[in-house]
């Protein structure tokens, strides 16, 4: 019975000779987009691969989730392996045969190469399946993209309970290939949302001072929650408050008797969302209040920051070197892109990871119209997903 170093090179070539398959897979699903919480399709047909390879599966699970587990026939560790597979309301741009045919629908941020990885390293390990020690859940979420997300519905249902560890990565087409980038602590900020809607008095754009300006009064709002970061917090936090929508108005010799802006706020301390949110509160009602305005706040609490557990983090470290694809891994500075896998690192130790995905030629980030991957990143996340796993099998880890 092959052990250690000599199955995982074994499982390495028969991710290789997958290859094929996994892009066949990621064009596939890069079709037939589903937006979150709206991925029948996707999940019947995540399911339907598992059935085919006889690996035990349960489907909505927290919503449209579907996990597969793999049990070896040595005992040891239960662990689970994520991949996402909702995509975004964008129109794809790409001239590409693989372009999505759903109208305003796009995988644009890569979930698709995440669930071709998963699936098909699902398919290898069924063929190790004897000789492999503990549990694998391979774990496909949905609804990534849109908080409150799948995330906590699928640890709300139990169905992790037994996991020791989980992990998960991020193809990420700003990284180079051949690089691997993760954190020993925090590692993407927690993502929350506001709405506001100020209420002024329109009229006539001749005669202002019979008005109240709700533009002007959400200028001065955007303007003010400028200098949160800038001079309300200590200058050693991090944070970010970003308006990025500002409606008002309807004609150019109107004054707008309303003003609506919708916001993101991104932070890793929770005393620093909690100074943000008083602090948002207090100019908000000051400025409508002195202005003789009326406004609704709405703060709406998304994810938390995506916090690793160091012993994890290291474990993924330590995987990357037995891949010979990766020519770099590293520890690095946590990004202000939020996450729902935050919430599985709170209840259960775990990692989540970079793999460099840049495509030559395509420079354009997550969520543009234009996103792509370079799909011979696949491998490299599959390789280093199961080398995690392995790595939690000889750490003892739990």
């Amino acid at each position: 019975m092959k052990v250690g170093f000599v199955l995982l090179k074994e499982i390495h070539r028969a991710i290789d000779e997958i290859y094929p398959e996994m892009v066949e897979i990621r064009r596939y699903l890069h079709q037939h987009p589903e937006l979150s919480h709206q991925e029948i399709q996707t999940a019947n047909y995540i399911a339907d691969y598992y059935k085919k390879l006889e690996i035990p599966y349960q489907t909505k699970v927290g919503g449209n989730g579907v996990l597969a587990t793999l049990k070896g026939g040595k005992p040891g560790k239960t662990i689970a392996l994520r991949a996402d597979f909702d995509a975004l309301p964008i129109q794809d741009e790409k001239d590409v045969p693989y372009k999505s045919k759903v109208p305003g629908v796009m995988h644009a941020c890569g979930h698709d190469g995440h669930t071709a990885t998963l699936l098909t390293l699902a398919k290898v390990m069924k063929q190790h399946q004897n000789e492999l020690e503990g549990t694998i859940i391979f774990l496909h979420q949905h609804a990534e993209e849109y908080a409150p997300g799948g995330a906590k519905p699928i640890l709300e249902s139990g169905a992790l309970e037994g996991a020791d560890a989980v992990f998960g990565t991020h193809l990420w087409a700003t990284l180079p290939l051949g690089v691997m980038h993760t954190s020993r602590s925090a590692f993407m900020a927690g993502a929350d949302r506001f709405e506001i809607t100020i209420q002024g008095q329109g009229g006539h754009g001749a005669y202002p001072h019979e008005t109240k300006d709700a533009i002007v009064l959400g200028a001065e709002v955007v303007s003010q929650l400028q200098q949160i970061v800038s001079r309300r917090l200590d200058p050693l936090e991090t944070a970010v408050v970003t308006t990025g929508i500002f409606e008002a108005g309807n004609a150019f010799n109107v004054i707008a008797d309303q003003a609506r802006l919708i916001g993101t706020v991104r932070y890793f301390n929770l005393d620093v969302q909690a100074k943000i949110m008083d602090e948002m509160d207090k100019i908000i009602k000051g400025i409508c209040i002195s202005n003789d305005a009326a406004y609704t706040f709405d703060y709406i609490k998304g994810y938390p920051p995506l916090v690793n557990h160091p012993e994890d983090a290291e474990i993924v470290l330590e995987a990357c070197n037995d891949i010979v694809e990766i020519h770099t891994a590293e520890e690095a500075l946590p990004v202000m892109g939020g996450e729902d896998f935050a919430y599985y690192t709170m209840e259960k130790p775990g990692a989540f990871f970079f793999t460099g995905a840049n495509k030559e030629g395509n420079p354009y980030p997550h969520h543009h119209p234009k996103f792509d991957i370079d799909e011979k990143a696949m491998p490299i996340a599959a390789k280093t997903l199961i080398g995690a796993y392995f790595g939690c099998q000889r750490n003892n880890i739990s």
